[in-house]
């Protein structure tokens, strides 16, 4: 923890503090170290480590609320809007997956943690403990802060009035959330109609045949709804900007620490689906993982 606050002091002194929109940071830092301590002692107790999962789409709400509250103005209003409808959307897709239960610790648990702790570095309970603490808990928690992080800015200048870049940014992050739900809703239909187990024929039916999903938005590029995710708190990032006047500034470590985040998870996925499906390795050769190749065709 102390490693923590020493990693988020200039943060903190950034913001300074007393009767400052800089409490802020103190605030939402006290709330993920919180929420990071609950997660590890119930992934702990429970053996399922998907609570961080559980807090994904939730947290940035809290965090956008919490500074709509304590420095109120239209960008951060927009803001908290766009983070809200974000979190409903994405809070949906893992309820219908069933990874939110009556019981708040319970649900499903993401099948990659399963496997991670196959991996013989992670092997045994000590081992992934310390995993679950540093990496599933204290890191994942401490990257959600850092790409909500442009709230803080938006805070700390609060007089900067709304501009077309503000316009821009939003209407940007409303088309990748688009892009996103389609891709989810068609991956949700494909996973469906999979478990049905029927003779495959119609909606999705080359891809039934393969076992994994290579049409709609998953014929142009491997991962649409990863992309979209990357792009919006890409997009977010700018919001910033837009408050600050500054195109670079510390907020970006949030973005930068999610892509790689996600590029991490991506080769996870990908190594698992190759192993598990015959024709998947054609289709990685084939179809871009996250940018769309143009002037190309796609062989599958």
């Amino acid at each position: 923890m102390t490693t923590l606050f020493f990693m988020l002091s200039p943060v903190c002194s950034f913001f300074g503090t007393g009767n400052h929109p800089g409490q802020l940071s103190g605030i939402c830092i006290t709330i993920m170290i919180t929420a990071a301590l609950v997660c590890f002692v119930v992934g702990e107790i429970t053996s399922n480590y998907s609570q961080v999962d559980k807090l994904w789409s939730l947290m940035p709400v809290i965090y956008s609320l919490i500074a709509l509250i304590y420095s109120p103005n239209p960008r951060l209003l927009i803001m908290c809007i766009l983070v809200t409808t974000w979190g409903i959307r994405l809070s949906y897709n893992l309820h219908r997956k069933g990874g939110y239960n009556i019981v708040p610790w319970k649900g499903e648990e993401d099948y990659r943690w399963k496997i991670m702790r196959q991996q013989p570095l992670l092997k045994g309970r000590i081992r992934f403990g310390m995993f679950n603490l540093f990496f599933i808990s204290f890191y994942q928690h401490m990257v959600i802060f850092l790409f909500c992080s442009p709230l803080l800015l938006a805070a700390k200048y609060r007089d900067q009035g709304l501009t077309p870049f503000d316009i821009l940014i939003a209407f940007l992050i409303l088309v990748f959330l688009v892009i996103e739900t389609i891709a989810d809703n068609q991956q949700f239909r494909f996973q469906k109609l999979k478990k049905q187990n029927k003779p495959s024929g119609g909606l999705f039916a080359e891809s039934l045949k393969k076992g994994f999903l290579s049409e709609g938005l998953w014929r142009f590029v491997r991962h649409p709804n990863f992309v979209s995710e990357q792009a919006i708190w890409i997009c977010f990032y700018f919001f910033g900007v837009a408050a600050s006047g500054k195109w670079i500034n510390w907020t970006l470590a949030g973005p930068a620490l999610l892509v790689l985040l996600f590029m991490g998870s991506t080769a996870l996925t990908e190594n698992i689906s190759s192993k598990k499906y015959p024709g998947y390795e054609a289709y990685r050769n084939n179809v871009p993982k996250f940018f769309l190749r143009l002037f190309s065709s796609h062989k599958q």
